[in-house]
């Protein structure tokens, strides 16, 4: 038995998807409502990366992307800022010459995201150009088709080489939970990220349909919390995709503080995958409509 099942035999795989619903629909009803306030909605708005992946994109469209964020600083000296500004990987050099903000990161997708796709060589390469292009952070997408085909040792064998080329910088893994259907598959996907390497797991390219859902948080932080249990290392946990109003972001934020707790409550931690999503929170923050991005 290779490492990969071994892993899996360590933890509950088989899980009911219907139970699982159940189970969100409770920790919502019952706590929902103490989640709902400004309070959250400014820490929210602190864990977004700010997202810009566009066929149409320029150089031109990310500098002003980027200067949005460098003038959110001055324009609103009371708030966070985002948490880092997420582009495609030939433009994160665009976006390190025009971040002045130094509590920003840059997270840029790579390895034949969003379908995952290409040679392993093509990634690791795709990987290692954009951290020295300045990506702090990088998303990449799991080998859905290994995965569905049980191919586990392939599909994590490549997480780790691309793991080996982003250096220092934080790799989040994005499992693509719409195609992967099941809890149980959410569930497996999960702790095989986890254990190539991910610092993060991610639930959605936003690419497909449907993208991220409160269930398959719910079960994603279920691994995160059962392998810090094991382990005491703390995984980060992003959802993205279709998140775009507060209510939205709320719901996530209630699904990670019960089931993972105050620890994970820090951006080191907790993102969330966004672009219309920045400017409805700060709309619930003001109480009244904001355009800022």
């Amino acid at each position: 038995m290779d490492k990969y099942n071994e892993a899996l035999q360590n933890y509950n795989t088989n899980l009911n998807d219907d139970v699982v619903k159940q189970e969100v629909e409770q920790i919502l009803r019952e706590n929902l409502s103490k989640y709902s306030n400004t309070d959250v909605y400014k820490f929210l708005f602190g864990c977004i990366d700010l997202t810009s992946l566009n066929t149409t994109d320029t150089a031109q469209h990310i500098t002003n992307f980027t200067k949005r964020v460098n003038d959110f600083e001055n324009e609103h000296p009371e708030m966070n800022n985002v948490a880092a500004i997420c582009v495609y990987p030939n433009m994160a050099g665009t976006v390190r010459m025009n971040l002045e903000v130094s509590d920003v990161n840059i997270a840029a997708v790579s390895a034949g995201f969003p379908s995952s796709q290409t040679f392993t060589e093509v990634k690791v390469a795709e990987t290692a150009l954009a951290v020295a292009d300045g990506a702090d952070e990088i998303d990449i997408v799991i080998n859905v088709g290994n995965f569905l085909a049980e191919e586990y040792e392939e599909m994590c064998d490549e997480i780790e080489e691309i793991k080996h080329s982003c250096r220092d910088a934080h790799l989040k893994v994005i499992l693509e939970t719409g195609a992967l259907k099941t809890a149980s598959n959410i569930k497996k996907a999960s702790i095989l990220a986890i254990y190539s390497g991910a610092d993060f797991i991610k639930t959605s390219t936003g690419k497909m349909e449907p993208a991220a859902t409160l269930e398959a948080a719910y079960v994603m932080c279920q691994a995160i919390k059962e392998y810090y249990d094991k382990t005491g290392t703390m995984i980060g946990f992003k959802p993205a995709g279709g998140i775009s109003t507060t209510e939205d972001a709320v719901k996530y934020y209630c699904i990670v503080a019960e089931v993972l707790g105050e620890k994970w409550l820090d951006k080191k931690y907790f993102r969330l995958g966004a672009s219309r999503l920045a400017n409805n929170l700060l709309s619930s923050i003001a109480g009244s409509p904001v355009k800022f991005f």
